[in-house]
């Protein structure tokens, strides 16, 4: 008894610490798009440019990502996630002095950088250092506090703003940061990555596959079919979650003339929600263990809102609603598509795999809101739900190929 108590309380410790560094990541997504009416005034900027600054950052993240995943299996997730945590704090720094378009962009490649190594470093911890029973809830929480990240940005950016200015407002973000790598650093001995057990399990893993045979290639994983399906369903996941917070309160001030600000706060909203859900998710995911199933459900409920914004004859009072049930139907998914994933992943090298496939959420949200840009330059706000739309049917698809992937390897 005393062992499995000392287990728990060894397991609440590290999803707490990587629960806050995740759910700081998420802050830093968040901390440009509701700036963009300010920065759009500031440097005369049209909506293209300002959707190109988010690309810029997940297109960074993507590669970094891709990369960190191989020096997290080398080196280890801790150095690696401190290094993360530092730029962060930079690229608030340097959003709060910049001056002109160009330093807006290099600001959003520093913040790339920093981005682009939670996944490897957050899942490889998670899957090496929580026990299998805590699994389901450490993911639900690790995406919990991804959600409250989300929510916490566009309240604390334009609420700074509207008191002071939007240089002071980055300012702080950068202090946030920063408090969060003292705390990690103060418990930095919950973070140690045994880097050599790892990979003393990737090679029992690859000699039991190959008993005999000449040694895996370190890039074999790339090979399987299941880790491409993965990326693919994060890519539609991210392009279409970024896409609504980029633009959907631009979007309801065309159809239904609800300000900026208060659209803001629906983002707001739209995360809260997804925080929820995402707690629901965990214990769904630990008693249906059909993902798959859960997946399609949550879609088919957030596709049909999405559609009816779309209409522009939603009634006004309901819209917050609709936002937190989109949500709520986003976050019950996030488990059931964390577990998905470990069982497209190898033993061993979790660090590659998660760096790979969770680039592809990066990528999905570098193209979704340089996309909807244009249509939003256009004149075509409706598009902007309509597509997010069309995205999560493509997840539908993507989650039953997954599943049948997995389910086949395992036979």
């Amino acid at each position: 008894m005393t062992d499995a108590l000392s287990r728990r309380a060894s397991d609440v410790r590290v999803i707490a610490l990587l629960s806050l560094a995740h759910g700081s990541s998420h802050f830093f997504h968040l901390i440009l798009p509701p700036m963009f009416p300010w920065l759009k005034d500031a440097f005369a900027l049209n909506y293209a440019e300002l959707g190109l600054l988010m690309s810029v950052f997940f297109v960074v993240s993507a590669m970094v990502q891709a990369a960190s995943g191989f020096l997290v299996d080398r080196i280890g997730a801790r150095p690696v996630l401190f290094a993360g945590v530092g730029l962060l704090a930079l690229a608030a720094l340097m959003f709060s002095q910049s001056h002109g378009y160009v330093m807006l962009i290099f600001g959003a490649v520093i913040a790339g950088c920093g981005n682009g190594i939670f996944h490897p470093v957050d899942f490889t911890l998670i899957n090496h250092k929580i026990s299998p029973p805590n699994l389901p809830y450490a993911y639900s929480m690790h995406g919990v506090t991804g959600y409250l990240g989300w929510a916490a940005a566009p309240a604390f950016m334009v609420a700074i703003t509207e008191l002071s200015d939007w240089r002071i407002a980055f300012l702080s973000a950068a202090a946030l940061e920063a408090i969060v790598l003292l705390i990690l650093w103060l418990n930095k001995s919950q973070l140690i990555d045994d880097v050599k057990a790892r990979q003393e399990q990737s090679d029992s893993h690859a000699q039991a596959a190959n008993p005999g045979g000449i040694p895996t290639s370190a890039f074999a994983f790339l090979k399987l079919t299941a880790v491409w399906l993965c990326w693919v369903f994060f890519f539609f996941s991210m392009a279409t979650t970024s896409s609504l917070q980029s633009f959907a309160p631009s979007a309801l001030l065309k159809i239904y003339d609800v300000p900026v600000s208060v659209g803001s706060y629906f983002i707001t909203l739209l995360a809260l929600g997804s925080a929820g859900g995402t707690l629901l998710g965990g214990y769904l995911a630990s008693k249906i263990q059909l993902p798959e199933k859960i997946v399609t459900t949550c879609l088919i409920f957030t596709t049909a809102i999405c559609l009816l914004l779309a209409t522009g004859i939603a009634p006004l009072d309901l819209i917050p609603i609709f936002f937190v049930g989109i949500g709520i139907g986003f976050g019950v998914i996030a488990p059931s598509r964390d577990l998905l994933v470990k069982s497209a992943t190898p033993q061993g090298v979790a660090g590659r795999v998660y760096g790979i496939i969770y680039s592809g959420i990066d990528l999905g949200a570098a193209i979704g809101p340089f996309i909807f840009g244009f249509f939003m330059d256009a004149g075509l706000p409706r598009a902007l739900f309509i597509g997010i739309a069309l995205f999560q049917l493509m997840i539908i698809v993507m989650a039953f190929k997954v599943s049948s992937n997995a389910k086949r390897a395992s036979a």
